[in-house]
């Protein structure tokens, strides 16, 4: 607690001058005296309540006049807050929706797997805005940029294959996520472009893509998803669907000129642990910045001085009526 007005404080020095005073006349030159011979009769007994409590209004109405003095100094407390502000990252993920996608060296398999880590990472970043990118042999927007991490949580679990033309257009995808962001203000800007293949289809060179991407200052971090080597992927025949082996073909001298060229980096996911380990090195690397700013909160206590001090009056005011109809 302090005191806005402190130098008032010097009042207090008054209700020490009454005190003084009163001590000095009150008990000492106007108690009452009496001539006797003899002490015994007086001596035996102590002194009367009436004695002590005719004294209880000088305190009262000292204490009123000690509160008002503290009251006007205007006595206030302060406490620190802490205002946190919160600068949020631009983030698409381009995600690669082509059959090869369904192959099962993920569980249950890659589109599923990817998807799932996806979503783990966008419930941990709840300040970063967010979207959504598709693409397989052609690309579109599943979900535009947004805070809303309820509708991006359910459009994301929404992403399957075969709801566009099959095959890898990586450039396309990796366009379309750029044009979604090309005009954001966001200090921080980046595309997670995760895919399994080769790009085999689209419009637009990844290259051509890559230099739109560089000269937006959006980084891109590539992912290539497949196991080394071989992977079982579901076939369909006249008995049903068959697990074949199928081999891994990804492009990773493509994924990592994108990575390099855009000041982003290539991971390479051959299990679903791999892939949340890169998710989460992607999130350490890309934190959402904070800024506290401290400032002072101040009360005022004034009141509750004056409110104390008007108790005392009246208080005294009921006992000396009280004290002036006693006999």
């Amino acid at each position: 607690m302090f005191f806005e007005y402190p130098k008032l404080l010097f009042l207090l020095i008054i209700p020490l001058l009454l005190v003084g005073r009163y001590l000095y006349i009150e008990l000492r030159d106007r108690r009452p005296h009496l001539r006797v011979s003899k002490l015994e009769a007086w001596t035996s007994g102590g002194r009367s309540a009436m004695e002590i409590v005719r004294h209880i209004p000088f305190v009262l109405r000292t204490a009123a006049l000690v509160l008002i003095i503290i009251a006007i100094a205007r006595p206030r407390s302060s406490s620190q807050v802490e205002k946190i502000d919160t600068e949020g990252i631009d983030i698409i993920f381009a995600m690669d929706v082509s059959t090869s996608m369904l192959a099962r060296d993920f569980e249950p398999d890659r589109l599923s797997a990817a998807k799932d880590i996806a979503i783990e990472f966008i419930a941990q970043r709840p300040s970063d805005r967010m979207g959504i990118v598709v693409f397989a042999g052609e690309s579109y927007t599943q979900c535009p940029l947004t805070t809303d991490r309820a509708t991006l949580i359910n459009l994301m679990k929404e992403v399957q294959t075969d709801l566009i033309e099959d095959g890898t257009a990586i450039g396309n995808g990796l366009a379309t996520a750029v044009a979604r962001m090309k005009d954001s203000d966001a200090k921080s800007r980046v595309v997670i472009l995760l895919t399994d293949g080769v790009n085999n289809m689209g419009e637009i060179d990844p290259g051509m893509a890559t230099e739109i991407a560089k000269t937006y200052g959006i980084r891109v971090y590539t992912i290539g998803v497949g196991a080394n080597g071989t992977a079982p992927y579901p076939v369909q025949t006249p008995w049903g669907i068959e697990l074949r082996n199928m081999p891994v073909e990804i492009d990773e001298d493509l994924l990592k000129n994108i990575a390099d060229g855009t000041g982003g980096r290539y991971f390479r996911a051959t299990d679903n642990t791999k892939l949340s380990e890169i998710y989460a090195e992607i999130g350490q690397m890309e934190k959402t910045r904070t800024s506290v700013d401290s400032f002072p909160v101040y009360k005022d206590l004034f009141k509750n001085y004056a409110l104390a001090a008007l108790v005392c009056l009246l208080l005294e005011l009921l006992l000396s009526a009280a004290l002036r109809r006693m006999p």
